[in-house]
């Protein structure tokens, strides 16, 4: 017996499984339960409530969500597969609204995106009216953490979404979000009153993604490390100031790298011009602050660089978790220093929710400075356990890094370096001593003459800052929150400084040099490698180059026309038959009767170059 939404996915998608958890959810909205579904970014959170939406001859499901890009880019999506959507927002103009609402009388739609604001609040009763002349089978409430005062994007006006119970008493409530801790998500339940919800939380694992994290010393020499291994790819670098977006944004443009900026300072127009670049590939990489990205949809990120540390996992797990959304490798490295953690703590101080937030900065903290797999990290602070004994996908389990056999006798010369200097210093005079550099500031005090002056000559600067990081992550040693940050031994520090057998278990690591001769651009992943095999590279190419002249031809972002995965496939199997090109992954009835003949002519005109050639 054929599987009616499984049908519905091959027909408007062009995919032939599920992915783990679709089903479940999509079940969930046909039998008019309320529901939590908590899907990683790149997980097919859309199609759990996209699907079910097709599933009825008749009626409207409405999807809320928080930003203009982010329903545009679903519904121009959703059109050229060929399913009945709309969205009715304020960046449209009166006519289109007004079209919309012609069809929504008409009963023209199937799905309708929209802000929380059109149906709670002032003025959203005649909207509701509006909408409640078809039958509502269910309202999906996309990226549902905004309603929580726990969650990274708090959004004062999700609150209201409560109403809802009041104006469709009978229909079912389902929030969809992509990270929520388990605070996160209590927070969420209560806010929408859903009523005995299936709780549906996926994997926090993203094991397309590559995590890295380094010291941040040279910056933009550790950038040009990573644009080597992306040169021509979709990136975004984030920035903690407007000023150093700016610069950044400069230097990448006079290195030749086509690099606009994002923040708030910008005026309106330019903001939404360098967004509408990246997204329609008119520029490969964005420089930004955190203003930048949720609504971003462009499904090829192949990096997120962060020059400086996010103030909790959560956030860091969201905005990372904007590459690679394709499902193919993308990297993620984070470039931190120790004064990142300083000036958040000082905020945290200012606003008056200085508890909550350090504890978050501590999470964060930890995991910049930890010796062991990141991805075993990032999955464990959302309350999962990490089954694998090795990602294969961190700098860690790859190998980058080189534990270091005698960790204790380190740290113990580290800890007394910093008793010596009377806890003090910051972390630059406390290397500058240990590493023998008489610096004025350090014969100006006499510390030449200390017994750990010069205990570690031959070790790099970076690399003694690494080991200080660590054993702050560690909580052998602090940092204070002032303007000028010392360091500080901790209890335990003084207790390991004193007995060497205090702490049994810990473990040191400095970033080990790659092998003479090797780039920066051949550090792939295994996964990277296979993702390749079988691509003819010029037709992939080709086809890049036919998917951005169908788009601006009609209006829309490349990835609306086809993602990666599908180009890659297509230059993979090199379909010759309409019928051929329907079965290959992401393209769909739709797009195959829509676009077939356009792919098929490049497909033709590639091998019959290879043939001559």
């Amino acid at each position: 017996m054929s599987d009616p939404l499984l049908s519905l996915l091959e027909r408007y998608w062009g995919y032939t499984a599920f992915r783990p958890m679709q089903r479940e959810a999509m079940d969930a909205i046909l039998a008019g339960r309320d529901s939590l579904v908590v899907m990683p970014t790149g997980g097919g959170k859309s199609l759990c409530f996209q699907v079910p939406a097709l599933a009825h001859d008749n009626g409207l499901a409405i999807v809320v969500s928080p930003l203009i890009a982010l329903m545009k880019d679903q519904v121009d999506t959703l059109v050229g597969n060929g399913v009945a959507a709309a969205g009715f927002h304020s960046g449209m103009t009166s006519d289109a609204r007004q079209d919309v609402a012609s069809g929504l009388v008409a009963g023209r739609y199937r799905l309708l995106y929209v802000a929380p604001e059109r149906l709670v609040g002032e003025g959203s009763q005649s909207f509701r009216s509006l909408v409640g002349r078809q039958p509502v089978r269910f309202i999906a409430v996309d990226e549902a953490h905004c309603i929580s005062q726990w969650g990274h994007d708090f959004r004062p006006e999700y609150r209201q979404l409560a109403d809802l119970r009041r104006v469709w008493p009978d229909v079912s409530l389902h929030a969809f979000t992509a990270t929520a801790t388990a605070r996160v998500r209590r927070d969420i339940l209560s806010q929408l009153d859903l009523r005995n919800p299936a709780e549906l939380v996926g994997s926090f694992d993203r094991p397309n993604l590559v995590y890295r994290v380094l010291i941040r010393s040279n910056l933009k020499r550790q950038l040009q490390d990573v644009l080597a291994r992306h040169r021509g790819e979709a990136g975004i670098v984030y920035c903690q100031s407007r000023r150093e977006v700016d610069a950044l944004a400069e230097w990448l443009r006079e290195s030749g790298v086509r690099a606009v900026p994002y923040h708030a300072g910008l005026a309106d127009d330019e903001r939404h011009r360098n967004q509408d670049a990246f997204l329609n590939e008119e520029i490969d990489v964005v420089v930004a602050t955190v203003a930048f990205g949720m609504g971003i949809d462009r499904s090829d990120v192949r990096f997120v660089v962060h020059a400086g540390a996010p103030q909790s996992l959560e956030h860091y797990q969201q905005e990372a978790g904007r590459a690679g959304r394709d499902g193919l490798e993308a990297e993620c490295l984070l470039i931190y220093s120790g004064g990142d953690f300083a000036r958040w703590r000082a905020m945290a101080e200012e606003s008056g929710d200085g508890a909550a937030r350090r504890a978050l900065l501590r999470d964060m903290e930890r995991y910049a400075g930890s010796v062991g797999c990141r991805h075993r990290r990032l999955v464990g602070y959302f309350g999962e356990r990490f089954e694998k004994d090795a990602c294969g996908a961190c700098d860690y389990c790859l190998g980058e890094l080189e534990a270091m056999p005698n960790a204790i006798e380190i740290a113990r010369k580290i800890l007394s370096a910093v008793a010596r200097v009377q806890q003090r210093f910051g972390v630059a005079h406390v290397i500058n001593v240990l590493r023998g550099r008489d610096t004025e500031m350090v014969s100006g005090r006499g510390h030449q003459h200390l017994s750990v002056f010069g205990l570690f000559r031959d070790a790099s600067a970076d690399e003694l800052r690494g080991y200080v990081d660590q054993l702050i992550a560690r909580g052998l040693l602090r940092q204070t929150d002032d303007a000028y940050p010392v360091l500080q031994l901790t209890t335990e520090g003084v207790q390991l400084m004193k007995d060497a057998g205090a702490v049994s278990d810990l473990e040191l690591a400095r970033l080990k040099p790659p092998p003479k001769g090797t780039k920066s651009a051949d550090r792939r992943t295994k996964t990277e490698v296979a993702s390749w095999d079988g691509v003819d590279r010029e037709l992939f190419e080709m086809l890049r180059s036919l998917r951005l002249s169908l788009a601006r031809s009609r209006g829309v972002p490349p990835y609306v026309i086809f993602h990666d995965t599908t180009l890659r496939e297509l230059a993979r199997h090199r379909p010759r038959t309409i019928e051929a090109l329907r079965h290959v992954y992401g393209v769909g009835a739709r797009k195959a009767d829509d676009l077939g003949e356009a792919v098929l002519e490049v497909i033709r005109e590639h091998e019959a170059g290879a043939r001559s050639s």
